[in-house]
């Protein structure tokens, strides 16, 4: 079995409560506000976003994917930490099993926070994954976050 671990760290100007509340908690009704374009809707088909949850993302026309499926395996609110595992959906493909996705914002200065992300892909078997394959979804993911962290800055007092 073929795994590749990625890890990115990126620093905001934006408190890790406020980030991890509008990410990580709230993100089904925020990310389908500012980014319209590409996601359709967030539902949770199981639970209510607590660890054993499973939420989809509904992909509009715009984008390559029809939708994921997510399950909450870990989640830390006083530690704004968060683990999830894509289980199904189009990223997935021929070629992986499941990405499981290591989430955790840390102060960072004054006021902002450093976001750290680990994403584990494990590759079904007797496929060999290449890191060229993956830059694409962290691109996504890194653009997504950047998108809250301006939305969170224009609007000081939301999620506070």
């Amino acid at each position: 079995m073929n795994v590749i671990q990625v890890n990115q760290t990126f620093a905001t100007q934006v408190a890790p409560a406020r980030m991890f509340k509008a990410l990580i908690l709230d993100s089904h009704n925020l990310c389908p506000k500012l980014m319209f374009s590409s996601i359709k809707s967030i539902e949770f088909i199981e639970g209510n976003g607590d660890v054993g949850s499973i939420k989809q993302i509904n992909f509009t026309e715009a984008s390559p994917f029809k939708y994921v499926k997510h399950r909450i395996d870990a989640l830390d609110e006083e530690n704004y930490y968060c683990k999830y595992t894509l289980i199904e959906g189009d990223p997935l493909n021929e070629k992986l099993e499941s990405v499981t996705y290591e989430v955790k914002f840390e102060g960072y200065g004054p006021r902002g926070c450093v976001c750290k992300v680990s994403s584990k892909y494990i590759a079904k078997e007797n496929v060999e994954i290449k890191e060229e394959e993956i830059e694409q979804g962290k691109d996504r993911a890194i653009g997504m976050y950047e998108v809250v962290e301006a939305y969170l800055l224009a609007y000081p007092h939301a999620y506070t």
